[in-house]
């Protein structure tokens, strides 16, 4: 099992993104994911995640500008990040237990980071 994170880039402070995660291999079902996020010198933090029956929560920082969804068809979360600031910039991981068919467990997995720039 694999999560395969894309969608970072760079942006002007305003703009918008939209950052996937991606799971493959085989197992039974993607549980709760998360998104989170990594700045130069500090600690990584939660900015959103989504229970697997959809309940939503996010950082105050994301709050009204984020939103995490997920697509069970196509074994994907997605982050949309509108309003996006400076201070967004950061290298952003995805999160997710996943339920593997050989034993019913809930196993935790990452994604490989990728770049989120936002400057002017």
């Amino acid at each position: 099992v694999q999560l395969q994170a894309c969608g970072g880039g760079s942006v002007q402070p305003g703009g918008s993104l939209r950052l996937s995660c991606e799971a493959s291999g085989s197992f039974f079902s993607i549980e709760a994911t998360g998104w989170y996020r990594q700045a130069p010198g500090k600690q990584r933090e939660l900015v959103a995640s989504i229970t697997g029956d959809g309940s939503t929560n996010y950082a105050d920082s994301a709050k009204g500008r984020f939103t995490i969804s997920r697509d069970n068809y196509k074994n994907t979360v997605y982050l949309q990040m509108n309003s996006l600031k400076p201070e967004d910039t950061a290298v952003y991981y995805c999160n997710a237990n996943i339920k593997h068919l050989s034993d019913g467990v809930d196993y935790n997995y990452w994604g490989q980071g990728t770049q989120v720039t936002v400057s002017s």
